[in-house]
C-alpha cells in the first residue's frame, strides 16, 4: 500500500474505551488514605492504553508482589529501559508499530508526523506530561551545543537536514520532512529509546538558560564535572536510570543510586496502562536486580535465586538450568534467537595491508572460505543439532525471508572450494600443506575475536580444522572488545569474528541500515562505515561496485513511503549478501533459555528473542506479567 494514498490516514491503536471503573492498587492503597497519592483514576489519563489481555490470548492478573532477577555489573540496571518496554509508539507482538506513549499518531506518507498526547498523562512525579516536554528537548538539549555537540540524532536528518518542529497545542506536536523520513516512527520504537522528550519541569534547574549558571558549575565543579552541561547530563539519564530523582514514563522508576549490589525498582503510580477490568498495570510491585558475577548467572539461576532471567544465559547453560527445575520450582523456557548467525565471519574489505585487502575483496576467496566450513558439524558441536545452517541473513519467521538466502554457496564442498583458490592463483603451497600467499607469506587468516564468548572460540577451532583441508591456516586471537573494534576501525584486522545480524527478523518497514556499508561496527567495511557515518570526513569511500549498489538500495528505501518499493529494497539487499558473502555465516538458531519461577504468568511459552526489534522481552509486555498465586516473598527477605 502507497502511504501517500493514505495521506493523514492515522496509524492509530487507539484504546479500547477506558473501564467505567478503575480499580486501586493495594500497593498505593495506604498513600491514597493519606492522602500522599491522589486516587487511581486522577493518577491516570484521561484515555489510558486499555489491554485486552483475554484477546491477546492472556489472563488477567492481580498485581502485588515483586520478581527478582540478576545482572552481571551495576551498570546494567539501564537495561530496564529496554524490557520495561514504553514508547512513543512501539512494536506489539507480531511486530505492528502501534501508539503506546501517545494517544494517536498521525503520519503523511512519512514525512509530517503528527503526535497527539493524552490528556491527563503524567510523570511518575505527578507533574502533567506534555508538549513543553518535546519543546524542552528540541530546543534547549538537541539544540544546545554544550548538551548536544555533534547535533542533532542521525536518524532525525533526512539529507542532513533537520524537521520542522511544531508545537501545535499542549497536547500536539509535529515533525515534517521535505522528503521521507521512514527511519523515524522504527528508531522510536526500538530497544534503545532515543526519547524525544524530557521532563522538563525536573531538568530545567541544572540548565543554565532556566538558572545560575555560576552556581550550577559550582554544583558540577562538587561533582568533579567540568560544567553545568556535564552535570545536567548526568542527571539526564533517561536510559541508564542512574539518577532516582528523574522522572519517568516507564512502568517502574529505580529507586536507589549507585554503589550498590541491589538495585530497586518500584512501580509507577502514574503508569499510563490498565488491563480492561479497570486494574492500572504493571501488576508486579517491584523488580529487584542483585548484581552477580557473569559467569555464575546459570549457577545461581539452578539454585533458585532468580524469578526472571535471561540476560547472562545461553544454550550452553541448559543442562545445568533443567537439573534444578524441580526442586527450586521454575521452568526453563526456550526461546528461538533471531540472530543472523550465532557465529559469523567478516572478512575486512578495508584492511590496510594491501595483499590481504585484494584477497578479501575477491568473491572466489569468500566464496571458497564459505565452501570450506562443514557447518553440520558446527550444528552438532554447538547447537546439539537443532541451529539453522547457512549463511548471516534473516530468520524464517520474517516476512521477507526466502530459503536461497540462506543456502546460497553456504553448503560443504571443499573440493569447489580449493577449486576457486586455485583459481585465484593461490596454488603455491609449503612443506605443510599451507597455500602461500601472492608474496610468499603463509596463507594464515588471523581471525579476531572478542573473546567474550567460549561459543564463537570453540566454533573458529573446529573451522581451523575445516580450513586445514584446504590448505589455509587459521589462527585465533581473543582480546577485549574496545582493542578488536578499535583495530578494526583502523583497518589491522584481517577478520573478524562476531555474531551476525542483529535485525534478522525484519519487516520490510524497519530499516535495512544494518545490510548497507554505512556502520563501522560491520567489521567486514569498518572504513566505509566510519565515511557514511561522518558524512566524509573520515573513513574511506565505498570503491566496490556491489557494495556500492547496497547503498543506492538503501538510498531509494529511504526516498519512499511505499511499502511494496521498500519491501523490494529488503529483497534486494539480502540477495546481494548472499551473493557477495559479506559476511560468512554458519549456524543459526541457538535457544535463550528464559527461566520463569513457578506461578508467574502470562509469560510466552514460546517467543523470538532478539535485541531488535523485540528489544529482548520488551515486546511481550513484562508490564502484564503476574504472580498467579499470593506473593510470599519481599525485597529485604532476600
Amino acid at each position: 500500500m502507497n502511504r501517500a494514498a493514505a495521506a493523514c490516514a492515522t496509524l492509530l491503536l487507539s484504546c479500547l474505551p477506558a473501564a467505567a471503573g478503575f480499580v486501586e492498587t493495594p500497593f498505593f492503597a495506604e498513600r491514597v488514605q493519606r492522602g500522599e497519592l491522589p486516587e487511581v483514576s486522577a493518577r491516570l489519563p484521561k484515555q489510558p492504553l486499555t489491554i485486552d489481555l483475554v484477546a491477546k490470548g492472556r489472563s488477567v492478573g492481580k498485581p502485588g508482589g515483586e520478581v527478582a532477577t540478576l545482572i552481571a555489573r551495576a551498570r546494567d540496571i539501564r537495561y530496564m529501559s529496554v524490557h520495561s518496554y514504553s514508547r512513543l509508539a512501539g512494536y506489539n507482538e507480531k511486530l505492528a508499530l502501534e501508539p503506546d506513549i501517545l494517544a494517536s499518531l498521525d503520519n503523511e506518507n512519512d514525512q509530517v508526523f503528527t503526535f497527539h498526547l493524552r490528556e491527563g498523562h503524567r510523570w511518575s512525579d505527578g507533574k502533567a506530561f506534555t508538549t513543553e516536554d518535546f519543546r524542552y528537548f528540541w530546543e534547549d538539549i538537541a539544540h544546545n551545543a554544550e548538551l548536544s555537540p555533534t547535533g542533532l540524532p542521525e536518524f532525525l536528518l533526512v539529507d542532513g537536514q533537520a524537521p520542522r518542529f511544531e508545537v501545535l497545542d499542549d497536547r500536539t506536536v509535529r515533525y515534517s520532512w521535505d522528503k521521507p523520513n521512514p527511519r523515524f516512527l522504527p528508531v522510536l520504537a526500538g530497544p534503545r529509546d532515543p526519547y524525544l522528550y524530557r521532563p522538563a519541569h525536573y531538568l530545567k534547574r541544572f540548565h543554565a538558560k532556566y538558572s545560575d549558571k555560576a552556581k550550577l558549575d559550582e554544583a558540577a565543579k562538587k561533582q568533579k564535572l567540568k560544567s553545568w552541561a556535564a552535570l545536567h547530563n548526568r542527571m539526564d539519564d533517561m536510559f541508564e536510570n542512574t539518577n532516582p530523582d528523574l522522572p519517568t514514563l516507564q512502568g517502574w522508576r529505580v529507586t536507589n543510586a549507585a554503589p550498590a549490589t541491589r538495585f530497586v525498582f518500584e512501580r509507577n503510580p502514574y503508569y499510563h496502562r490498565v488491563d480492561s477490568s479497570g486494574q492500572q498495570l504493571p501488576y508486579i510491585d517491584r523488580v529487584i536486580l542483585d548484581v552477580a558475577a557473569g559467569g555464575l548467572m546459570a549457577a545461581k539461576a539452578n539454585a533458585g535465586e532468580a524469578d526472571l532471567l535471561f540476560r547472562g544465559l545461553s544454550m550452553g547453560d541448559i543442562p545445568i538450568l533443567k537439573e534444578g527445575e524441580r526442586s527450586k520450582g521454575y521452568k526453563t523456557l526456550l526461546w528461538p534467537y533471531a540472530r543472523g548467525s550465532e557465529l559469523a565471519l567478516y572478512p575486512n574489505l578495508n584492511a590496510t595491508d594491501p595483499v590481504w585487502r585484494a584477497l578479501n575483496r575477491d568473491l572466489r576467496f569468500r566464496r571458497a572460505l564459505s565452501l570450506g566450513i562443514d557447518r553440520k558439524t558446527l550444528n552438532n558441536a554447538l547447537l546439539f543439532g537443532l541451529g539453522t545452517e547457512g549463511n548471516n541473513t534473516i530468520v524464517a519467521e520474517s516476512p521477507l525471508f526466502s530459503p536461497e538466502l540462506r543456502t546460497t554457496n553456504a553448503g560443504y564442498d571443499p573440493g569447489e572450494a580449493s577449486r576457486l583458490l586455485d583459481e585465484i592463483g593461490l596454488t603455491k603451497r609449503n612443506g605443510a600443506g599451507i597455500r602461500l600467499m601472492p608474496d610468499g607469506r603463509e596463507l594464515e587468516i588471523i581471525v579476531e575475536t572478542d573473546g567474550e564468548g567460549g561459543f564463537i572460540v570453540d566454533g573458529l577451532t573446529l573451522i581451523t580444522e575445516f580450513w586445514r583441508e584446504i590448505g589455509i591456516k587459521l589462527f585465533v586471537k581473543p582480546q577485549d572488545r574496545t582493542i578488536l573494534r578499535n583495530r578494526a576501525y583502523s583497518g589491522l584486522t584481517v577478520m573478524v569474528a562476531a555474531q551476525g545480524l542483529d535485525l534478522a527478523v525484519p519487516t520490510a518497514n524497519m530499516a535495512p541500515t544494518e545490510l548497507a556499508p554505512m556502520m563501522q561496527t560491520f567489521y567486514s567495511w569498518p572504513k566505509w562505515g566510519q565515511h557514511a557515518e561522518t558524512k566524509g570526513k573520515n573513513g574511506e569511500a565505498c570503491d566496490v561496485p556491489e557494495a556500492q549498489r547496497l547503498l543506492e538500495l538503501y538510498e531509494r528505501w529511504m526516498g519512499t513511503g511505499d511499502d511494496a518499493v521498500q519491501e523490494q529494497v529488503w529483497r534486494d539487499m539480502l540477495a546481494n549478501h548472499a551473493e557477495n558473502q559479506w559476511s560468512i555465516g554458519t549456524v543459526a538458531g541457538a535457544l535463550q533459555p528464559i527461566i520463569i519461577k513457578n506461578g508467574l504468568s502470562n509469560v510466552p511459552k514460546r517467543a523470538l528473542y532478539s535485541w531488535e526489534p523485540t528489544s529482548m522481552l520488551g515486546v511481550y509486555r513484562v508490564d502484564e506479567f503476574y504472580w498467579d498465586r499470593a506473593p510470599v516473598k519481599e525485597a529485604a527477605a532476600r
